[in-house]
């Protein structure tokens, strides 16, 4: 086998193929079991901020949504109830502060496992289809019998929502993602 570093080229037995015909592999170096933790470390706070921010962002769409009659903040009880916590803390409270929980570990590391699966040329904008693709969970779970136009404003609202979730999240991971020692 040949290889030209110029043109970018492997020549073997079978033929000739170029970078644009196979996968970009990158070699990644193993580091001491305390490196990789720190990384591992890294990488969760990453994720954190990232369902902080856009959980933050979804948040001001969903009481725009309660404002317009279109969400009920006490959708969020009804996590509290499921878990027992509204026995020693109000119900609401409760209930978001889970549901921040969830927007800070488990989506973030659903999205970075999946994420250069989604459409978009940027992480960003790959935010964008990944929150999409949570709102079909969230929209069934938190509906609350909405009829006429209040139904279209809990649609939009919470899609609208999820769709600032995954761009946050996305823009964090691409922001904080970039910088030296992280695994994202």
């Amino acid at each position: 086998m040949v290889v030209d570093e110029n043109e970018r080229t492997t020549t073997s037995e079978g033929g000739t193929t170029t970078m644009a015909d196979t996968e970009k592999t990158s070699i990644t170096e193993i580091g001491t079991t305390t490196e990789e933790l720190t990384a591992i470390i890294r990488d969760g706070v990453v994720g954190a901020a990232g369902g902080l921010v856009g959980t933050a962002l979804m948040t001001v769409v969903l009481l725009v949504g309660n404002a317009l009659g279109g969400f009920d903040l006490s959708s969020f009880a009804v996590l509290a109830e499921l878990t027992s916590l509204d026995t020693i803390a109000p119900a609401v409270p409760a209930g978001y502060f889970i549901f921040l929980g969830g927007g800070m570990t488990t989506w973030p590391l659903l999205f970075a496992s999946v994420e250069q699966y989604l459409p978009g040329k940027t992480i960003r904008q790959r935010g964008i289809p990944f929150g999409t693709i949570l709102w079909t969970g969230f929209v069934l779970a938190f509906y609350g019998g909405h009829t006429g136009t209040a139904l279209y404003v809990y649609l939009v609202t919470t899609l609208v929502a999820h769709w600032l979730y995954g761009f946050g999240l996305g823009s964090v991971f691409d922001y904080l993602g970039n910088r030296p020692d992280t695994l994202v």
